[in-house]
């Protein structure tokens, strides 16, 4: 819900607030800010695809495994003569 109203902002809204970022942060601090958040953002990307990455690795393990095992249930037990 809160996403849905930042979109319907209009031009002046976002100067508004820009301007009191400018007060409450001043022009030298605000490339040390945008560095953090984007600093942030990669570190939370980079969590975020090794998670996944180490998901799909299981889920493919699973995978071979269930496939393994069907395999081997449909050989059946070795017969010696």
């Amino acid at each position: 819900m809160n996403i849905l109203l930042f979109f319907s902002l209009g031009g002046s809204e976002i100067l508004v607030i820009f301007g009191v970022v400018l007060l409450l942060f001043g022009g030298k601090k605000i490339p040390e800010l945008m560095r953090g958040i984007g600093k942030g953002i990669r570190e939370f990307n980079s969590a975020r695809s090794s998670i996944e990455s180490e998901l799909k690795e299981g889920i493919r393990d699973a995978e071979r495994k269930e496939l393994e095992n069907k395999a081997q249930k449909q050989e059946g037990p070795i017969e010696r003569y």
